[in-house]
């Protein structure tokens, strides 16, 4: 099948390209020809006319709850792929805290059977220790065998710096990342940060310093050991400080930040709505301010949606006794236009370095280009469309979002890959 994708603003900041009114031509899927084309030169030719959108090389969310298996009443693999294109995603890893958790080959094969036939890539984090308990290190070379691209407890801290240490030296001999929910469980257990609202509305604290020893100490071990250490959803201002110092001390720490966590604080739980509800929990408004410039400043490599479906049973228990965690998948590329480029905390160019590019790096999966010959993996935005954000729309099984019926300014309209479109809430074989 031939598809000319006309008029298009083709933008790569990697390859340095940013060029307007461009034609590309695919054919089954493949980039044919970039440039002026025509029509009506080539017989049996699907036209999309994308006058005044942007086509980016596709974005990668590196922090998914996809459920399968063991929760498939929250999220499958089928459905949270679904939720990742109608969001903007050509490509997601899934974290391992699924029941059973992704500690052997056999579950990673599951999943990958899964997701085979999708237009979405799903690449698998396999579980650090056995069953996620922190006790002893899973099968690491069985488990890069089977094709993960990372290690995590995810949900959980691994437990101790022995085995921190351990899997650090193991994940090393892979160039792997040790992908780090930073936690301190002997401070957890909370509802929400702890500050003035915790007290005002008599729920259970988390202090922000649970996350930052782990960070502290997972930095500390990555620089001893030599390994690989991606913190996840970074939320304090000291967590992002000493980030930024590991870096200038030249330690491999990476890190990612939530669209949540940049742009709601713990005011918002004042009306005890459990869609607020998450770990980490929301911050105070110094901590996010910290958060953008960390962004800005490149302290903060990527984006990712820590997307985490759960039922409408359990998020409306009480506070206290509802899950963290909310859906993000089919919010997040609004968000990120809308909060940080439209006003100018980054540029599109250092937004998709965040949520296609460097995600990949870390992963170490190869990043799509635009040249010629190779298979079409695009994200096309639409910068400027305003909407407003509506959770029955969603793909995803679960609607726990706090961002229902939220004005954005910037959207994703489709994508393609693996020689698969997703335009116009339709699928297509190119």
């Amino acid at each position: 099948m031939k598809v000319i994708l006309k008029n298009v603003s083709l933008f790569h900041p990697v390859q340095k390209i940013d060029e307007k009114g461009i034609d590309i031509l695919l054919t089954d899927g493949v980039i044919s020809k970039i440039g002026k084309i025509n029509p009506e030169e080539i017989s049996g030719v699907k036209v999309f006319d994308l006058s005044n959108k942007h086509i980016v090389p596709g974005f990668f969310d590196m922090h998914v709850h996809l459920r399968e298996p063991g929760r498939e009443d929250e999220e499958t693999v089928q459905s949270g792929c679904n939720a990742a294109a109608n969001g903007g995603f050509t490509g997601i890893a899934c974290m391992p805290n699924t029941e059973p958790a992704i500690d052997s080959a056999e579950v990673v094969s599951f999943i990958k059977k899964q997701s085979k036939d999708h237009l979405v890539d799903v690449e698998v984090i396999g579980a650090a220790t056995l069953g996620r308990k922190g006790e002893y290190i899973s099968p690491m070379a069985e488990l890069y065998e089977a094709g993960v691209v990372g290690f995590s407890d995810d949900g959980v801290a691994i437990k101790t710096s022995g085995i921190l240490k351990r899997a650090f030296e193991y994940s090393k001999m892979y160039n792997v990342p040790i992908i780090e929910h930073c936690e301190d469980e002997t401070l957890s257990g909370g509802a929400m940060n702890e500050g003035l609202n915790s007290t005002m509305l008599g729920l259970p604290p988390i202090p922000s310093v649970a996350e930052e020893l782990i960070v502290i100490r997972d930095i500390l071990l990555a620089e001893y050991t030599g390994g690989k250490i991606h913190i996840a959803h970074l939320s304090t201002k000291k967590s992002v400080e000493m980030v930024r110092e590991a870096k200038q001390k030249g330690i491999s720490v990476t890190s990612e930040v939530t669209p949540h966590h940049f742009t709601l604080i713990d005011d918002s739980l004042k009306t005890y709505d459990t869609n607020f509800k998450m770990n980490p929990p929301l911050r105070t408004k110094a901590d996010v301010d910290e958060i953008l410039l960390g962004l800005k400043d490149g302290t903060i490599d990527c984006i990712a949606s820590d997307h985490a479906p759960h039922s409408a049973e359990e998020k409306e228990a009480e506070f206290e006794h509802a899950p963290n965690g909310i859906t993000g998948l089919e919010t997040q590329v609004g968000l990120a236009l809308t909060e940080l480029y439209h006003k100018k905390i980054i540029t599109l160019g250092q937004l998709i370095e965040k949520m296609s590019i460097n995600p990949r790096k870390i992963l170490n999966l190869p990043v799509p280009n635009f040249e010629v010959g190779q298979i079409a993996n695009f994200t096309i935005l639409d910068l400027t469309e305003i909407f407003t954000f509506d959770i029955n729309r969603s793909k995803s099984k679960s609607k726990n979002s706090p961002f229902d019926k939220r004005l954005l300014t910037g959207k994703a309209l489709g994508v393609i890959n693996k020689s698969k479109m997703f335009y116009q809430d339709e699928f297509l074989n190119l």
